[in-house]
């Protein structure tokens, strides 16, 4: 996630990193070069993505993904 949103930073992109509060707390917050939103729940976190994006990059990393990518396309 830092990564990727650094490297869109650089290349002139607007970055938002969108996380749920209860990730937050741990060790995944700050990641981000921009702005950082945190919000209630995973579910929150969609639909702030989904209001917030012009295309999506998924970079596969877990099973959770996978729900994301189909709540996204549907």
């Amino acid at each position: 996630m830092g990564c990727g949103s650094t490297a869109s930073h650089v290349g002139g992109s607007q970055v938002l990193g969108i996380i749920p509060i209860a990730k937050a707390e741990g060790n995944f917050a700050g990641k981000t070069v921009r702005e950082e939103l945190r919000v209630p729940t995973m579910q929150d976190r969609i639909w702030k993505m989904l209001d917030n994006s012009d295309a999506f990059i998924t970079l596969l990393d877990g099973i959770g993904i996978l729900e994301e990518i189909f709540q996204i396309a549907s």
